[in-house]
């Protein structure tokens, strides 16, 4: 099970660290990441982990500003976003797919989203 927290509005230019408390599962050898959907848009890939080793994947258009991390324990995946931008508004989902780093490479960040089975509710990140 994946439940996000700490969406919230900020200002444009501001700061915002959402949580995914993971449970039930340790999700070993896993994609685990986290999506956004903004109004009017398909749901596209903002940052993965694959949970066999450390390695951290983005989308090309972050421009470095999202950080994602897992903590010792592996029972939380947060996203630290910095400088958002209008176009950060949206909700941000977690989710887990047993995809491994070739498939993760080969399809993508961005484009994940419909190869993973576990999703958690989503949390409403909006900046103005």
């Amino acid at each position: 099970q994946l439940v996000e927290s700490g969406g919230g509005s900020v200002q444009a230019g501001g700061s915002l660290r959402v949580s995914c408390v993971i449970s039930g599962y340790t999700y070993r050898s896993y994609c685990m990441g986290w999506f956004r959907q903004g109004p009017g848009k398909e749901r596209e890939g903002v940052a993965v982990i694959y949970t066999g080793g450390v390695t951290t994947y983005y989308a090309d258009n972050l421009g470095g500003r999202f950080t994602i991390s897992r903590d010792n324990a592996k029972t939380t995946l947060d996203l630290q976003m910095n400088s958002l931008q209008s176009e950060d508004t949206a909700l941000y989902y977690c989710a887990a797919g047993r995809l491994g780093k070739s498939s993760i490479e080969r399809l993508g960040v961005q484009n994940l989203a419909p190869f993973l089975s576990v999703w958690g509710p989503g949390t409403q990140v909006t900046v103005s």
